[in-house]
């Protein structure tokens, strides 16, 4: 089955499977009643030192993946939980990110092998 990745922003679809977020932090200015979320696994997201150096900066990009994925290769435990929960169903990781092009739920996505 697929895995999808979307701003948790965007509403809610039938095709997101389960809502998974992947996020350290509680994105602003939404509700948890909006957000439409099934669980929240910030563990799986980057450490905050690392989200910290990334600020968003598109010219870090190539090395922040290499980063972030070393620190999933580290944290087995958070992705098998997140595979688990993902099992053989259809699933959305949810992230903040204005970038939707330079934003570690991609990272996360390619990791999982499920882009």
């Amino acid at each position: 089955m697929a895995v999808h990745i979307k701003r948790i922003y965007e509403q809610k679809q039938d095709k997101d499977g389960i809502r998974i977020l992947v996020d350290r932090l509680w994105p602003r200015g939404l509700s948890k009643q909006d957000a439409a979320v099934d669980l929240w696994l910030k563990e799986v997201a980057p450490s905050p030192a690392l989200r910290r150096w990334f600020g968003h900066d598109p010219a870090k990009w190539t090395e922040f993946q290499r980063r972030y994925r070393r620190e999933l290769e580290k944290n087995a435990s958070a992705v098998e939980e997140l595979e688990r929960q993902i099992g053989t169903s259809d699933a959305t990781l949810l992230y903040a990110a204005k970038d939707l092009q330079h934003n570690h739920a991609i990272v996360l996505q390619r990791f999982l092998g499920r882009d």
